[in-house]
C-alpha cells in the first residue's frame, strides 16, 4: 500500500522523481509548491491504478482502495500548502512552521485516517458478522395475547349521563354586544337650548365625558343642523376644536324683527 503511493514516479516540469521525494522537499522547503502541477499528479495516479490487477473473487479487477486513501491524504495536504501561498495572510500560520512540524502535522493526518479506516473495517466485520440475524417488527408469534377487560359498567349512570347530553344547552345572550344608540333628536335639543343662550358654543367642550358613540350621535346632529341652515360651523385647521354659532341668516332675521 505505502510503495503504490510514495513510489509513485512523476515527471513534472519542475521535478522529476518519485512523490515521496516531492513531499520530503516542499516539507523542507527546496521546491515551491506553487511550481507544483498537482493535476499532472492525480493523472499520474490514475493511470497507475489503470495497470492490470489481480481479479477478484468476483471476477472483477480489484482497485487498491488503501493506496488511493492514502494518495487522497497526501494530494490534499499538498493542495492546502499550495492553496495557502496563494494567500499572504493565509499563509502566515504555515509560514511559522518549521519543516519538521510539517512532516508531524502530515504525519498525523496520515495517522487519522489510518483510524478511520480501521474503524470502517471494524464496522464492515461486524456487518458481516450479522447478516444471518434476523428481527422481527411484530409481536412474538407465541407470545399470549393480552384480554381485554372491561370495568364494570353502571347503567344507571350512563343513562343519566345520556339524558344529560340530550337537554339543549341554554342560549347564550349576546345583549352585552349590543350597541345602544341615543335619539337624534336628543342632541337636536341639546343645541338648541344651547344656541338660545349662547351665541357661539365649542362642540368639542359640549360633548366632553359623554361616551364614544354618544359623541358620533351627537356628531350626526351637529350636521342635520347644519344642513337645515340652523347653525353655520367653523374650525381653525384640521383637528381644531369646531365652533358652533347661530346662521347669519338666521341672526338678520331676528334682527330684522327686534328693529321692526
Amino acid at each position: 500500500m505505502a510503495s503504490a503511493v510514495r513510489d509513485l514516479e512523476l515527471d513534472l516540469d519542475a521535478f522529476e522523481g518519485p512523490f515521496d521525494l516531492l513531499l520530503t522537499l516542499i516539507l523542507k522547503e527546496q521546491l515551491e509548491p506553487a511550481e507544483i502541477d498537482i493535476a499532472a499528479i492525480v493523472v499520474a495516479f490514475v493511470q497507475r491504478l489503470s495497470r492490470p490487477t489481480p481479479l477478484g473473487r468476483e471476477g472483477r479487477e480489484e482497485i487498491d482502495l488503501d493506496a488511493c486513501g492514502e494518495f487522497l491524504v497526501l494530494i490534499a495536504a499538498l493542495l492546502e500548502i499550495k492553496a495557502r501561498q496563494l494567500f499572504p495572510e493565509e499563509g502566515a500560520e504555515l509560514a511559522e512552521l518549521e519543516p519538521e512540524e510539517a512532516a508531524e502535522e502530515l504525519a498525523r493526518r496520515l495517522a487519522e485516517y489510518r483510524r478511520m479506516k480501521e474503524a470502517a473495517t471494524w464496522l464492515r466485520e461486524r456487518l458481516q458478522g450479522e447478516l444471518e440475524r434476523y428481527f422481527r417488527l411484530g409481536p412474538a408469534p407465541l407470545a399470549p395475547r393480552a384480554e381485554r377487560r372491561l370495568a364494570a359498567q353502571d347503567p344507571q349512570g350512563l343513562a343519566t349521563a345520556l339524558r344529560g347530553l340530550a337537554v339543549p344547552p341554554p342560549k347564550v345572550s349576546l345583549s352585552h354586544m349590543a350597541l345602544r344608540f341615543p335619539p337624534v333628536a336628543q342632541f337636536l335639543e341639546r343645541f338648541r337650548a344651547v344656541l338660545r343662550r349662547r351665541r357661539v358654543f365649542d362642540f368639542d367642550g359640549e360633548v366632553a365625558g359623554l361616551s364614544r358613540v354618544e359623541q358620533a350621535v351627537a356628531f350626526l346632529a351637529l350636521l342635520e343642523l347644519r344642513k337645515a341652515g340652523e347653525v353655520a360651523l367653523a374650525q381653525a385647521a384640521p383637528f381644531a376644536p369646531i365652533r358652533v354659532s347661530r346662521d347669519e341668516q338666521e341672526r338678520m332675521t331676528q334682527w330684522t324683527v327686534r328693529s321692526a
